[in-house]
């Protein structure tokens, strides 16, 4: 995540390379990143917030008590702190930082590698409006952002956090299914694969409800309709909530975790 935001904020030219230290602990993958992206790296995490105006957070929730008492030291109240670290309230970081400096939580995904990203963004108590900013446009030069209460982080985790997952795997049922009615596995990967880019696209361009569009393509005694009974007698919908549900509740068992 941490390298699509480099990524996307060079794009969009927020920010020179030269102006942008990444920390990284393998030394061949801030080589990587030196090559691709022309930035400062290092491994060690207090000389990358050391004196900058932006920290972005962007390490995996259980070593989150780590790095944070590393860079404790180092953060000063002025620096505006993003992080985008699952369930991990910004009251607990604040509380690692010691020091009321200003502490955005922001919930991204995946899709932030090819600019298509979902971002949520929620201030903690030192964040002000102008800190949501900031950081609403750093997350808008990878994709579409949203402002939401801190209590709906979790649920935005089971939603657009992990939701690619949910998709990654309706994709790969779809090739199968191709592969098993005779089409050749590369073109019903293309086909699977424009199919749910280009409904996503449509729900989001047409502004339409998804039931309308559904209706829409949904003929008497056509394929489509028979395709629906059989999703509809499987349960496809139940087991998609299921998982976001399943998922929120994951990402809240991480909140009360590391808000101890």
């Amino acid at each position: 995540m941490g390298r699509a935001l480099i990524g996307g904020m060079l794009r969009a030219k927020l920010a020179e390379p030269k102006q942008i230290t990444a920390a990284r602990r393998d030394e061949e993958a801030r080589q990587e990143l030196v090559r691709r992206f022309g930035v400062h790296a290092t491994g060690d995490n207090r000389k990358a917030v050391a004196g900058a105006d932006i920290v972005i957070l962007a390490v995996k929730p259980q070593v989150s008590r780590a790095v944070l008492a590393e860079i404790a030291p180092k953060i000063s109240k002025k620096q505006l702190v993003i992080s985008v670290m699952a369930g991990i309230p910004t009251s607990a970081i604040s509380k690692a930082l010691k020091k009321p400096c200003a502490v955005v939580r922001a919930m991204p995904n995946t899709p932030c590698l090819v600019d298509a990203g979902a971002t949520a963004i929620c201030a903690g108590v030192h964040a002000g409006d102008s800190d949501l900013a900031l950081a609403e446009h750093v997350f808008s030069s990878v994709g579409l952002v949203v402002r939401l209460p801190e209590s709906a982080m979790d649920a935005v985790t089971g939603l657009s956090g992990s939701g690619p997952v949910y998709l990654f795997m309706v994709i790969e049922a779809m090739i199968d299914a191709g592969v098993k009615v005779g089409i050749p596995r590369a073109v019903a990967a293309k086909l699977a694969a424009q199919t749910v880019f280009g409904a996503a696209k449509l729900v989001i361009e047409s502004g339409k409800h998804p039931a309308i569009l559904k209706d829409e393509v949904t003929t008497p005694g056509g394929t489509a309709i028979n395709a629906i009974h059989v999703l509809e007698a499987k349960g496809l919908r139940s087991v998609l909530i299921d998982a976001i549900v399943a998922a929120t509740q994951r990402s809240q068992e991480l909140s009360r975790l590391y808000a101890d």
